[in-house]
């Protein structure tokens, strides 16, 4: 297993290394100016401005610059964030853990709701319960998370006052206190990304668990004699899992690119809100590194649905 983890991370080196490429190019075309306040600001002298643009070497070939910020980033050297005067790394493990909190949460929510409801609707295909779960899930993986996010802000709180919709952390309190008042701060982004990824996961679930329970050694275990329950717990479910830990590792992408969008809806203080705000200041050390976080996370978690694959399916050697 180690072998296989260790090859597998020497895999993903040339895809980071690739990735990072991309966007270094793309952000270094890109129209716009890090220091373009500096070049208007009058207090600012001009042989200032050029000092700082050498030392950040901004008037070096693109793949000059590549190599020194990959230099620096293998020495834990993120880079300087020019609007908010602080180191990079510092400002993004600020940001990180609201991002977590949030997208973590809103995956559980989204297993816990996906699993239970797509097992049960294949157990009994095209029962009312099932009609009305997939009625559901269509509704939920059509409608956009800034729609939903919007909606639950006009009935939860512009009109119920029950939650707060804006996401704070700076909570005033201490204990138990503190942790209700994250909880329910947290209750409504987290539910918009959790019953948006839970709408297709319940589509996939079912789907995956109707292949493998019309198998013919699920027809064996039933004239074995052994239970509905067990049937479908020991034998057919962790078989469907399978495709389900894919689709789970291949939409950590889209997760990320809605927790953005949610964080800009509930003013979450997290890495996604982040990088909108480099973008549009022309910070690009930020956005560099914050897209690199994203890009090392999908990679990591396409790791973990791989090492997953041998636990669920003795049959797949991880060799």
């Amino acid at each position: 297993m180690s072998q296989y983890v260790l090859r597998r991370l020497l895999i993903a080196i040339p895809s980071l290394l690739g990735i990072s490429l991309v966007l270094f190019v793309v952000l270094a075309l890109a129209p716009g100016d890090p220091f373009a306040e500096l070049a208007t600001n009058p207090n600012v002298p001009p042989e200032v401005a050029l000092a700082l643009r050498a030392k950040f070497g901004l008037d070096d070939p693109i793949y000059l610059r590549y190599l020194h910020w990959l230099n620096a980033m293998v020495h834990g050297d993120w880079g300087f964030s020019f609007v908010s005067r602080m180191n990079v790394d510092t400002l993004i493990l600020q940001r990180l853990p609201a991002t977590l909190y949030v997208i973590g949460s809103a995956q559980i929510l989204a297993l816990l709701i996906a699993i239970p409801v797509g097992v049960y609707a294949a157990t009994k295909p095209y029962s009312l319960f099932d009609q009305i779960a997939n009625t559901l899930a269509f509704v939920g993986f059509s409608l956009p998370t800034f729609f939903t996010g919007i909606l639950f802000i006009l009935i939860f709180s512009v009109t119920l006052d029950w939650l707060p919709f804006v996401y704070t952390t700076d909570i005033k309190g201490t204990g138990i206190r503190w942790v209700l008042e994250m909880i329910r701060q947290a209750i409504m982004p987290v539910a918009v990304l959790g019953l948006f990824q839970a709408a297709s996961m319940t589509r996939f679930v079912r789907s995956a668990m109707l292949d493998v329970i019309r198998l013919d050694y699920v027809t064996t275990a039933r004239a074995k004699g052994l239970g509905q329950a067990t049937v479908i717990v020991k034998h057919v479910m962790r078989n469907a899992m399978i495709p389900v830990v894919t689709l789970i590792a291949l939409q950590m992408p889209a997760v990320f690119g809605g927790a953005i969008v949610t964080e800009q809806i509930f003013r979450i203080p997290g890495i996604g809100s982040l990088l909108i705000t480099s973008i549009l200041s022309n910070d690009t050390p930020v956005v560099m590194a914050v897209t690199f976080v994203f890009a090392c996370l999908v990679v990591l978690f396409n790791l973990i649905a791989d090492v997953l694959y041998g636990w669920l399916d003795p049959r797949i050697s991880l060799r």
